[in-house]
């Protein structure tokens, strides 16, 4: 299957994605993760967005464009490919979509993640980071540490990063709203888009993705 996986932030399109991926067996091609490799491999896309993102400017979209379609030709992605973090406009979008067209491949599912904004919110902000280790995370609320403010794991200062604060969690809300959220109605206008509430166990998320991606593909 050929899928983008859309949604807010704060929605777990990281972990469901990487779930997803590994059920159906393709790759999982996250915007991160194709600037880090292009970056570390001195690619001359990799070069090129450095020397933006160097000078504190937004790589354009035709770099990121260019990267993706790098990633989606290679032989792992031939029969598949898991799209995390893009597109993340319509333009970026209306590319994809001429990008397949030119390899007469298509879209099979456009996944929306879904969840309150107040949830959102509530997610990221509750999240606590351990200045030794930023792998140990911990959340004040669905997983507090056994001493407020200390890391279970190492006995390191619990902290909330700039970009956890509350304030900054809903100024990116408003970028999604702005930037992101009108690929949603793109790809619905298409009858590709499938959208399943993002709420509960992880397990169980996946589970309801997965049982929406059979019914969509059981439909075309």
């Amino acid at each position: 299957m050929r899928i983008v996986l859309v949604g807010p932030p704060g929605a777990g399109k990281g972990t469901q994605a990487a779930r997803l991926a590994e059920k159906l067996r393709v790759p999982h091609i996250s915007t991160g993760d194709l600037f880090r490799a292009n970056i570390s491999r001195q690619t001359e896309l990799g070069k090129l967005a450095k020397s933006y993102m160097d000078a504190g400017n937004l790589v354009p979209d035709e770099v990121t464009i260019g990267m993706a379609k790098d990633r989606m030709g290679q032989p792992d992605a031939e029969k598949g490919f898991l799209l995390d973090g893009f597109p993340r406009t319509v333009s970026q979008a209306e590319a994809l979509d001429e990008l397949l067209r030119a390899e007469d491949i298509k879209l099979d599912a456009v996944l929306d993640l879904e969840a309150p904004e107040e949830e959102i919110v509530r997610r990221i902000a509750g999240r606590r980071t351990c200045r030794n280790d930023s792998a140990h995370v911990f959340h004040v609320t669905y997983s507090p540490p056994e001493k407020e403010g200390v890391c279970d794991v190492c006995g390191g200062e619990l902290y909330q990063r700039d970009d956890d604060t509350e304030e900054t969690v809903r100024k990116r809300l408003e970028v999604y709203h702005t930037q992101t959220e009108p690929i949603i109605d793109y790809y619905r206008a298409q009858g590709l888009l499938v959208t399943i509430s993002a709420l509960g166990p992880v397990e169980e998320i996946t589970q309801r993705a997965l049982s929406a991606l059979k019914r969509e593909d059981a439909a075309q």
